[in-house]
């Protein structure tokens, strides 16, 4: 049971999340109270970032809303990561755990898009489903890798 906690803990932020409009979970207030000299702004405002058909910068967004974009890219990138993580110990072992492990968390992430549609102001948006696809991606191949990493750096066992 208390393996099924942790994802049951992630549903329920995410469904709190994507049930807010953007006033509601805005942090720009918070990063302008946070960050009042705008550090690396000089470096940022050198990144440009395709998305939704446009390019999003300092430039175009301003810099505590362009930081705002970040962070929360960067949230749903980690967190649907540490979802995929908690579904695979969620899963019995079978051989396919891995990728049952990443099509349960990519539908969840459609879901979590479909529940965000139907939040005023709100849109639902087939970047960010590609986005927490690629972070449950990466964060399960990483989790496999040092698993068979761990296997081959195991010292031997002692003979009885």
């Amino acid at each position: 049971m208390k393996k099924y906690l942790f994802v049951l803990a992630i549903l329920l932020l995410l469904f709190f999340s994507s049930g807010q409009s953007y006033e509601q979970q805005t942090i720009v207030p918070t990063l302008k109270q946070w960050l009042p000299n705008k550090p690396l702004e000089g470096l940022l405002s050198h990144l440009q970032i395709p998305y939704w058909g446009r390019i999003v910068s300092v430039e175009e967004r301003g810099y505590y809303y362009f930081v705002e974009f970040l962070v929360r890219k960067a949230a749903h990138f980690f967190t649907f990561g540490l979802l995929a993580i908690s579904v695979y110990f969620a899963l019995p072992s079978s051989r396919f755990r891995t990728l049952f492990a990443l099509l349960g968390t990519v539908f969840i992430a459609i879901a979590d898009e479909f529940h965000q549609s139907l939040t005023g102001g709100r849109t639902a948006s087939g970047y960010d489903v590609l986005l927490d696809a690629a972070g449950a991606f990466t964060c399960l191949l990483v989790f496999r890798l040092s698993q068979v990493v761990r296997f081959f750096i195991r010292p031997p066992k002692k003979p009885r």
